[in-house]
């Protein structure tokens, strides 16, 4: 008798990730995860709790792909830091539509923002070390900022418009420019 395929944890996670990609994140359950691997329900339910794990499970594989594409679009070189992060939030929101919905455009009211909270720590940093700002006038500088790379991340994940990449950077740098010369002026 041939030995049993065992299915791994890591196995589930990119099933579902896949499924996410393909479906969308409402489309993560039993039935589909296991009719992909081709198994029964019972490896998913020996490798997660339940489903809510597994979900959570894809969320945070879903933010370490969403990590290595930012990486990679800092690595270029091609934007200043600060703009890249904002170049790669949008472009993921374009080439990753369903991961981008998962991760950024779900009810986050019950969830632990303390991540966010050293992200949002860390980019206004970036701010200050570009302009000579206050840590208050960093943050609003920042979030305003940040409403506009997600306000265009979000029309470009949901279809709402197609824009080039070279339109979108004159976009990003004409706010940028505006909320410095504004805030300088401070």
């Amino acid at each position: 008798m041939p030995p049993k395929v065992k299915i791994t944890k890591e196995d589930i996670i990119k099933t579902a990730i896949d499924i996410v990609r393909d479906k969308g994140a409402e489309a993560i359950n039993a039935r589909n995860v296991a009719a992909v691997l081709n198994c029964s329900t019972q490896p998913i339910f020996s490798n997660f709790e339940n489903m809510d794990e597994l979900k959570l499970e894809a969320v945070a594989e879903a933010e370490r792909i969403f990590v290595e594409f930012l990486n990679k679009e800092i690595d270029k070189g091609e934007y200043p830091a600060y703009k890249a992060s904002g170049m790669a939030y949008i472009r993921f929101a374009s080439e990753e539509k369903e991961l981008f919905k998962l991760l950024y455009m779900r009810d986050r009211t019950n969830e632990d923002m303390k991540a966010e909270s050293e992200l949002n720590n860390q980019m206004k940093g970036m701010v200050k070390d570009n302009v000579n700002l206050t840590d208050d006038i960093a943050q609003l500088f920042h979030l305003e900022i940040w409403a506009c790379v997600h306000g265009i991340a979000t029309m470009l994940a949901t279809s709402y418009l197609e824009l080039d990449f070279s339109f979108i950077s004159k976009m990003i740098t004409d706010v940028y420019q505006g909320l410095k010369k504004q805030f300088e002026g401070d």
